[in-house]
Order: C-alpha cells, then structure tokens, then sequence
C-alpha cells in the first residue's frame, strides 16, 4: 500500500504558501508546480482535534466542513481563540487593520503583533493597512468601533472573494478604498487611549498570490471523497486557496479540505471529486505537465 499522509494546511511563509504535513514536513508550492494527491480509498474524514490534542473519540467529519473538527473539538477550539473575548488579560500586543479582498469588500480585524502579516495572508487579504497597536481589549473596542462607524463586517466569505480574484482593479483602484476608509477613521471619536495610531501604508498582495494574469476559475472543489483524486499546475494561491489548472480549466481547491484525510502520491492527471462549478461557464483546458516530488 502506498504511504499515506495527514494534511495540517496551508501555511505562508516569506518564500511563498507552505503545505504543511503531520510529521512537521511541508511542500513548498510555487507556480506551475503539479499538486497531485488521491484520497485513501474507502478512506473515513476523522476530526483533527483542538489545540493541538488529537479528538478522543476520533469522530468522524463531514467532507465539506472547512473546519474538520467534531462539535465537541470545534467548541474547544473556539473557547481559546481572540475571537471568543476569553483572553481579556493576554500581556501580548495586537494590531488592528483594515483589509480589501475587492471592489466594495472591506473588512476590519486584529492579528498578534508577533505574527507580522501572516494573518492577512491566511485570509486572502489583496491588499491592507494597519490602523493602530496597543493591548488586546483596547483593539478588540476599535474593532468594534469601526465596524459600527464603517459599517464594514469583520469577516467576507470566501466565496465571494474567488469570485472576483481573475478580475481585480489596477494597483490604485486596490488601495483607493482601504485609503479613504483610513482618513475616516482618524476623524472618529471614541479612538481607545492605549491604542496607538498608524499611519495608513498600504501593503499589496497581488504579485505574492500570483494574481496578475489569473484565469477565471471554472468551479471549485466542493468536497473531497474516499478514492477521489486532485490533479493540476498551481497557476495563483490566495489564503487557503490554491487555483489548480486541470483539464476542465482553473479549479479552486481550498486546502481546509484536505485536513482530517489519508492522502497518498498518485500519477493520474484529473480531478474525480466533487467540483461545483461558478456561474457563467468556463474556459478551455490548460496543460498538465510537470514532475511529482514525493506526494507533490
């Protein structure tokens, strides 16, 4: 039987997207290298537990849920995060930011100071500037201001962000919105004392995804199935999107999906899960070619 490998996701580092594997081995992936990966057949999508503990009972998961966790494990998880509000007296600094994933979609979070941009990057952000640092509460109460003064969400569907990726704005049609939302916000009252202000710098994305020149993408992968098969040249990647070239045209795959399966190395050349295509068609095939070095 061929080896079988555990995803843990796509993670960014300096040099580009990272597939991270259980074991602490990743595959770097660049453009135009071949992702090429099956899932073991007759293969169950098992819960990947929660800060960093496997799940005890090793429950199994739905194929289309991003998140690959259990009630249970998914519950725990949340508990522990910034976003649950349990972490009032975390010492660590936190930045509050403004991101742009396209025309009209802006958003307002916060990231740890010790993580840099990695958390934009993780999201998909095209294009962003950071709005000021200080202590946790003080940029969660800014968060919250200026979603209320804004009236931008603190999170976009990913849906709606593949959707427009192949046909984004030139550079400046990119930073005008974040740029006028940032002038705004140094008008408002209610600004956290503790918080200190940046200056509005914006940080483009849009050459580190590999977006100029995109395809549209004709569907993405909508689940990932016992015995099915994932096959194409990296073309672009965007937050945990990696867009494949197939022989169907541009497919999306979001690699959340790949976490809790059994994957092994295959030399097929096709895509047998299950894709949903977007609206209004698609485009020709594009070619296949490339070596495979270990599972990629």
């Amino acid at each position: 039987m061929a080896q079988a490998w555990r995803c843990s996701g796509l993670r960014w580092s300096a040099d580009g997207p990272v597939l991270r594997w259980s074991g602490a081995r990743g595959s770097a992936l660049s453009w135009g290298k071949r992702v090429a990966f099956g899932v073991v057949d007759g293969g169950v999508r098992t819960c990947v537990g929660a800060r960093g503990n496997a799940c005890p009972v090793r429950a199994g998961v739905s194929g289309r849920s991003t998140g690959a966790r259990c009630e249970e494990c998914a519950r725990l998880d949340r508990a522990h995060s910034v976003a649950a509000d349990t972490m009032a007296d975390d010492p660590r600094p936190y930045r509050v930011y403004l991101a742009w994933f396209g025309p009209g979609m802006v958003k307002v979070g916060i990231t740890g100071v010790d993580r840099g941009s990695a958390r934009l990057l993780e999201q998909g952000a095209v294009t962003f500037s950071w709005l000021g640092q200080g202590p946790l509460m003080a940029a969660r109460r800014a968060e919250e201001l200026l979603r209320a003064a804004l009236k931008v969400p603190d999170r976009i569907p990913y849906a709606d962000k593949r959707a427009v990726r192949a046909r984004l704005p030139g550079a400046e049609e990119r930073v005008a919105e974040i740029r006028e939302l940032h002038a705004r916000v140094g008008l408002l009252d209610g600004w956290p004392e503790s918080l200190e202000r940046a200056p509005f710098q914006a940080v483009d994305h849009f050459g580190v995804f590999g977006l100029r020149g995109l395809p549209a993408a004709v569907g993405f992968v909508s689940e990932l199935v016992g015995g099915g098969e994932v096959s194409g040249e990296l073309v672009a990647a965007a937050g945990p999107d990696l867009h494949l070239a197939t022989g169907r045209g541009v497919v999306v795959l979001d690699t959340r999906l790949m976490t809790g399966w059994e994957l092994t190395a295959v030399d097929q050349r096709e895509v047998t899960v299950p894709v949903r295509e977007f609206g209004g068609g698609g485009i020709g095939g594009a070619g296949m070619g490339g070596t495979q070095d270990g599972l990629f």
